[in-house]
């Protein structure tokens, strides 16, 4: 069963990296984030364009890197569409936990059924050094929502 689950979440990595979802320039974006993770060369741009109410009305990137980097961003793009800024960023931090222990962290029901989705990218807490490759979007993202003009880093 364990093997069974650990291929599926592979498949879902690789599809992820293979054929990104929302990897295109967002014109009309209200944010911006480039991030950069020097260990591998991944490097990435985000947009984040707001809805009235301010929650994230669509989320797009571009850039290159490994597929664990490529599989994170578009996974991240899908899930945290619709979600308030606040939302988004409690996401990030949970994303992080996830993916430096393996485990699910505790979370509010508000944000249970995306953390289970993104859980396939728990198995990189086994390569530390793919923590970085997965977290890089992330990372990005936070810096775009804060708006901070400086480039996120995932070190």
């Amino acid at each position: 069963m364990f093997d069974d689950l650990r291929d599926l979440y592979q498949e879902v990595i690789l599809d992820h990296g293979r054929k990104p979802r929302n990897f295109r320039r967002l014109e009309e974006a209200d944010r911006h984030g480039r991030g950069d993770n020097p260990m591998c060369g991944d490097r990435m741009e985000l947009w984040v364009k707001l809805a009235g109410d301010g929650r994230l009305d669509d989320v797009a990137f571009q850039g290159k890197g490994c597929a664990i980097s490529m599989a994170s961003a578009s996974l991240m793009t899908e899930t945290v569409r619709g979600k308030t800024q606040d939302e988004a960023r409690e996401l990030a931090g949970k994303f992080r936990e996830l993916a430096m222990t393996g485990h699910c962290p505790e979370c509010g029901a508000s944000l249970e059924e995306e953390m289970e989705r993104l859980q396939v990218l728990g198995g990189v807490a086994e390569f530390p050094s793919r923590v970085k490759c997965a977290t890089l979007a992330w990372h990005t993202l936070v810096a775009a929502l804060d708006d901070s003009g400086k480039e996120a880093s995932s070190e």
